[in-house]
């Protein structure tokens, strides 16, 4: 009996060769990110938050390609892509806004410590008489 594949195009299945593709996607992104983090490390260039946003960009972008195509939502109808990322914004979003309430509620549990001075304000400047 003869073994045949239906679904091959010169001897290499279509899905396996989408999967090498993005393989290699990824693998460029993430070299691009270890590169950027090693030229940091060794001369300080770029700041560090020009390089923490093109990481979040980095992998905001691998994430995609991940979700698009290992979750198969880049063939998806619009709707149903729409129904999975509104509510993942929403949930970005929710931790954002905790971490900088927490952040806040941190910073003034300092200020309320015991045995921690009150804070004065310094009087306003009075102008000299003559």
């Amino acid at each position: 009996m003869a073994h045949t594949h239906s679904a091959t195009t010169n001897g290499k299945d279509p899905a396996v060769k989408k999967i090498w593709k993005v393989f290699w996607i990824l693998l460029v992104i993430t070299s691009v990110e270890v590169g950027l983090a090693f030229l940091h490390l060794e001369t300080g260039i770029p700041s560090k938050l020009w390089l923490n946003s093109v990481f979040i960009l980095l992998t905001l972008l691998k994430a995609f390609y991940i979700v698009a195509e290992f979750m198969h939502l880049r063939h998806e109808v619009k709707n149903l892509i729409m129904t999975i990322l509104f509510p993942l914004l929403l949930f970005v979003w929710f931790i954002i806004a905790f971490l900088m309430d927490g952040d806040s509620w941190k910073k003034m549990r300092v200020n309320l410590a015991p045995g921690t001075p009150a804070v004065k304000e310094a009087p306003a400047h009075q102008p000299a008489h003559h």
